[in-house]
């Protein structure tokens, strides 16, 4: 059975005419499905019932289902989904006053071994397929349309669990969808993919000719900080990615942000804003500080010097800002509560053995 809600505009067009049907059935559907909501077939009125018997024998809806939910005071919520497979993510809804913007996961855990994020703490399982990054959004939305107003998700950040370049393929299709009008028209220049830093999958970005946002994973100011924190940058170092970012800029006309968790004693003194400072000089990219959430297996602490680490770069002349903070009474960090869930469910295993 293949999903619709994982059928990027072009591709479900293909797939109509390989059916006999004409290409405007595609965008026909789209608006059932995203602007009409239809949960079923057979709610498709101006489609002839020859064509839903086809579409019930081929096709489907389904969504991902809520495992768990937590709300935070500050109205976050976030969310353990379940996947057609009981493969679980982590999907993050908050509330800013420009609109609702939601984390997305990409894959079920992840490779990049980041000793300072949760998600790590779960190794890569596989990748999400494009209905299952669509299908945590359209979860988001079913919750905000319970709350009344006419609300809506309308920004979409791709930063939950997993590396999005490393499931480029998909992560490209889901954000076509949510962008496209007929489907969930989320602005382009609301939505941002989020990358550890692979060189040849921003440049392949680049050339998408999308008016998307990137932002980088940056977190240190020089390769022996982020060699020890990121892995990654064992393969793709500073001479490789800070190019790659000039290069993205040069071609896609868009600046990028360079994200910076501050962890005390590791990356957040003085010398490292100034370092920081050198190293970005020339790019038109802005840093965005993030206050850390601690993780109890990694044993990293929140930095006492965010403001004052701002201050460093804003002095140097560098554009930068201080994350809100959301969900801090809740399993607030990235992967935190699948992790938590996961570790729960060992210990149950034990003690029943």
């Amino acid at each position: 059975m293949i999903n619709l809600y994982g059928q990027e505009i072009h591709k479900l067009e293909e797939l109509m005419i390989s059916l006999d049907q004409k290409k405007y059935r595609a965008t026909q559907l789209y608006t059932w499905i995203y602007e009409k909501k239809a949960t079923s077939f057979d709610e498709m009125t101006d489609v002839s019932l020859k064509f839903r018997e086809v579409l019930k024998r081929d096709f489907e809806l389904t969504k991902p289902t809520i495992f768990l939910k937590q709300v935070s005071s500050d109205g976050t919520i976030k969310c353990l989904l379940n996947m057609k497979d009981n493969d679980k993510v982590e999907t993050v809804l908050m509330r800013y006053n420009y609109g609702n913007v939601i984390c997305v996961s990409s894959q079920v855990g992840c490779n990049m071994g980041c000793s300072f994020c949760a998600s790590g703490l779960l190794k890569r399982k596989r990748n999400l397929t494009v209905e299952e990054m669509v299908g945590q959004v359209l979860v988001m939305n079913d919750l905000l349309a319970m709350e009344g107003n006419n609300q809506r998700v309308t920004h979409v950040v791709v930063m939950g669990t997993g590396e999005p370049f490393d499931n480029y393929d998909n992560v490209m299709d889901f954000v076509r969808i949510i962008n496209h009008p007929k489907a969930l028209a989320i602005g382009a220049r609301h939505i941002t993919v989020s990358t550890c830093g692979l060189p040849d999958k921003i440049i392949k970005y680049a050339n998408e000719g999308l008016q998307i946002n990137l932002a980088i994973s940056l977190h240190a100011p020089n390769n022996e900080i982020r060699s020890r924190i990121m892995p990654i940058n064992r393969a793709y170092p500073l001479e490789k990615l800070i190019p790659a970012v000039k290069e993205y800029e040069k071609t896609a006309g868009r600046r990028v942000t360079f994200e910076y968790i501050l962890l005390k004693d590791v990356n957040d003194k003085m010398e490292h804003a100034d370092e920081l400072s050198r190293l970005i000089k020339g790019t038109l990219a802005y840093v965005n500080l993030i206050p850390y959430n601690p993780v109890n297996e990694n044993g990293y602490q929140r930095s006492n010097n965010v403001h004052a680490f701002l201050d460093r770069l804003t002095k140097n002349g560098v554009t930068a800002t201080i994350r809100k903070e959301f969900g801090t009474d809740i399993d607030a960090a990235c992967g935190q509560l699948r992790a938590k869930h996961q570790n729960n469910e060992w210990e149950s295993r034990i003690l029943l053995l």
